[in-house]
């Protein structure tokens, strides 16, 4: 009976995520390029990043830890995880060149209680319910599944990368960035990072983790579309035949 709760309760929250897609469409989340100061107190691009993020990495450990499977796939995904998670959390935030720019602390809370659920699910189904079979690696959702996500966390770090090397020191401004996906899409580190989390659902093969990945792109894709129209408006040279987040598609 708590496993079929536990099954509804994530069928609830991925309903959540597919209704909330439309509203994100018309409504972005005021950070970054489309920061509003009407959120209330504000906290540096940094600290609020590292809070939001690294809370997903606590909350997945401890909970985690908690039950401590020692299946080798389990933890193979959970070393996955933290990877990105360590990733997002320290190095991203501390390779940012934002000093200066806030976001409002409300995106920042908002984000650890959706960081909460995400990963306290996927921490209690690897950590206490997988159990996958000797030559797991031999099947073809893990094989498909480690390519995604090796490929679409290259692409997010090398995209972060170029897009933090448009600034030099002591600039905040915003430019057209060129190279790698760029020359197709306006987001390719959105791209890079749905790309990461589809590969991790297919390696977990469990509801937690596609939970997770229609949440990524409820948040993500409409996320690019906004970025994307801002580049529009902000640059009369901006490349036309540049999609949004996804190549030749969107």
């Amino acid at each position: 009976m708590p496993h079929l709760n536990l099954t509804y309760f994530i069928y609830v929250w991925i309903a959540i995520a597919i209704l909330l897609f439309p509203i994100q469409l018309f409504v972005s989340a005021p950070y970054g390029r489309h920061t509003k100061t009407t959120w209330g107190p504000m906290l540096s691009n940094q600290l609020g990043w590292i809070i939001m993020e690294a809370w997903a990495l606590v909350t997945f450990v401890i909970v985690y830890l908690l039950f401590f499977n020692t299946n080798q796939y389990a933890l193979f995904f959970g070393a996955l995880y933290i990877i990105h998670y360590i990733n997002r959390s320290f190095i991203f935030p501390l390779r940012t060149k934002t000093k200066g720019k806030e976001m409002p602390l409300m995106i920042a809370l908002s984000a650890m209680i959706f960081n909460s659920f995400n990963a306290g699910l996927i921490g209690y189904f690897l950590g206490a319910l997988a159990d996958y079979p000797a030559g797991y690696y031999l099947h073809w959702n893990f094989i498909l599944g480690l390519i995604l996500f090796l490929a679409g966390f290259y692409i997010n770090y090398t995209s972060d990368g170029i897009l933090i090397n448009l600034r030099k020191p002591g600039e905040t401004g915003y430019k057209i960035p060129h190279g790698g996906l760029f020359k197709y899409i306006s987001c390719p580190n959105h791209f890079g990072e749905i790309m990461e989390w589809l590969g991790f659902a297919l390696m977990c093969w469990n509801l937690a983790s596609l939970s997770f990945v229609v949440w990524t792109c409820s948040n993500l894709l409409p996320r690019a579309l906004h970025h994307h129209k801002w580049y529009l408006q902000h640059f009369a040279d901006y490349p036309k035949d540049r999609k949004a987040v996804i190549p030749f598609l969107l």
